[in-house]
């Protein structure tokens, strides 16, 4: 992963943030040239995401330290497990430690969880899906972390995808025409997207003629009924289908047995709890 420059800088951000004026326990209590070899180590099993933070953050110290992966993004940790191994000045992986870890570890989370969504639809050929549900100023690093554990970013934002939702719809006067003003002003030729929470709406949804329709709160019979009515119908081309609301991993087989494409899931970076990560230091280099 390429980190933008508003990543980086979010980034620098957090780490000046901890480390603000100085990190004064380090600074007197610890030698200026001491060094110490630091190795992040799992408590728990997971998927393992961020090392291009992990990355980016070793070269805001001068002389950096050295980080060694030990497991790459995307690998399964075990408890007990060394994910990385950094060797330097032991000030620097003092002052580091925290804001390191902090990434690590919700980054890891979020792929650990969208690996158990992924895994639960094996075999289905239903993709799972992110939504905009992400931490404020983190976006581009937890969709990362959700395609880390093999999911698929829906849209990074409200620029590079038309998502016509109930408030949209409402305020437009009705699903077709808000279809008809986006399409008449969509000079981007962006892909557009209708949420419907009726077979009614479904059906109108179709007359308008969108890329995607998705099925919003629907039950599993609904969901059922309007993927056999979009499939059947004259569309060209059938639009693709996405379940969406409050999808869990106890209903998500059999949400995606109803034949849709995709289902999103906000849990994935709004609920996920973090990889447990720690680092422990060997001193005396």
């Amino acid at each position: 992963m390429e980190l933008s420059e508003p990543t980086r800088e979010l980034i620098s951000k957090a780490l000046a943030e901890d480390i603000g004026s100085g990190d004064y326990t380090t600074l007197w209590s610890v030698p200026g040239d001491h060094r110490s070899t630091a190795r992040i180590i799992a408590r728990g099993s997971g998927i393992v995401a961020g090392m291009p933070v992990a990355k980016y953050l070793v070269t805001q110290f001068a002389p950096g330290p050295v980080l060694e992966s030990a497991t790459l993004d995307g690998q399964m940790t075990t408890a007990g497990q060394v994910v990385a191994e950094l060797t330097g000045l032991t000030r620097h992986l003092l002052s580091l430690e925290r804001t390191l870890l902090n990434f690590l570890q919700r980054l890891s989370g979020i792929a650990t969880v969208t690996r158990r969504f992924v895994d639960r639809v094996e075999g289905t050929g239903v993709k799972i899906l992110d939504t905009r549900k992400t931490t404020p100023g983190l976006r581009e690093l937890e969709k990362y972390a959700v395609r880390v554990g093999g999911g698929f970013n829906h849209r990074l934002g409200l620029y590079d995808y038309v998502l016509i939702k109930e408030n949209h719809i409402s305020a437009a006067g009705g699903i077709t025409k808000a279809v008809k003003a986006v399409k008449k002003a969509n000079q981007q030729n962006l892909p557009v997207e209708v949420e419907t929470r009726t077979l009614d709406e479904v059906r109108e949804a179709l007359k308008a003629g969108v890329s995607r329709i998705m099925l919003d709160n629907m039950t599993v019979e609904q969901m059922k009924a309007a993927v056999e009515l979009i499939r059947t119908s004259d569309a060209c081309p059938v639009p693709e289908i996405e379940a969406s609301g409050d999808i869990n991993l106890r209903t998500l087989r059999e949400v995606a047995a109803t034949g849709v494409d995709f289902i999103s899931v906000g849990a994935l970076t709004h609920s996920a709890p973090v990889l447990n990560l720690t680092m422990i230091f060997e001193s005396d280099l």
